[in-house]
């Protein structure tokens, strides 16, 4: 059963449910991606590592996510890396490595520069990012979208983007929209403070191979690794890409 802490205070204040496994070493952190949670199946596969070899392993639901209290369409880049670091502080004792799936990598690195700065004995010891959607509300979504559906955002404040990953489409808030220009990254160098692995498939259809790329070129003062997987999908959750994404957590370790 996850535990449950509040974020936020008042009007702001939300539940994130928390799943903590006791274990060794560095404790592992799952940040998932823009509507998963954490049982998605990366998730659930590096929780059964984490027991199979006695590892610490730490996932939660960001809000307006999977167990978690408030809704998806207030949810913002700011309140979903709120929601990562006050969890980080609640429950994890040491340098955590993160792992971050899609948007869960853009928080990855959001949260790593928040630690450096205001929690060094927090932030991380190194990195894995899974098809890290860096930027994406702007790089993504926003530069992408044509003039009606622009139009649409700012007239109506929500466009209800399909999705291959669900029945329902997904609402892509104006809020949403905005608050990203307040933390997009491209544009100037990305400070770690440890080594990333960047797993990235090159039929991903979602976040292209060549954003992978363009990170790479943003994080000139780390030690980083890109595994580009040639027939690989956004989701990279076939048998052989999980143990890609386990060799590469173990690399850290």
């Amino acid at each position: 059963m996850p535990q449950s802490h509040t974020v936020g205070q008042g009007a702001e204040a939300r539940q994130i449910a928390v799943l903590i496994r006791e274990g060794k070493g560095p404790p592992v952190v799952w940040l998932g991606g823009f509507k998963s949670d954490m049982r998605s199946t990366k998730a659930a596969f590096l929780d059964e590592w984490a027991e199979r070899t006695g590892r610490s392993f730490l996932r939660f639901d960001y809000s307006g996510h999977g167990e978690s209290g408030g809704a998806f369409e207030d949810g913002t880049i700011s309140r979903w890396l709120e929601d990562t670091l006050q969890v980080l502080e609640r429950f994890v004792t040491g340098r955590p490595i993160l792992v971050g799936s899609s948007m869960g990598g853009w928080i990855a690195l959001l949260t790593a520069r928040r630690l450096m700065a205001a929690r060094p004995d927090l932030s991380p010891v190194g990195m894995v990012l899974i098809a890290p959607a860096v930027d994406f509300t702007e790089r993504l979504m926003w530069d992408r979208f044509p003039e009606d559906i622009k139009r649409a955002v700012e007239e109506t404040g929500v466009y209800h983007r399909p999705s291959a990953y669900s029945e329902d489409p997904y609402p892509i808030t104006k809020g949403l929209i905005e608050d990203g220009r307040h933390h997009l990254l491209f544009g100037g160098p990305i400070q770690t403070g440890c080594p990333v692995h960047i797993l990235q498939g090159m039929e991903d259809p979602d976040v292209p191979w060549q954003h992978a790329l363009q990170l790479v070129e943003h994080l000139p003062g780390d030690s980083v690794s890109l595994t580009l997987i040639k027939d690989g999908d956004h989701r990279l959750s076939r048998p052989e890409d999980l143990e890609r994404l386990i060799g590469a957590i173990e690399a850290i370790v």
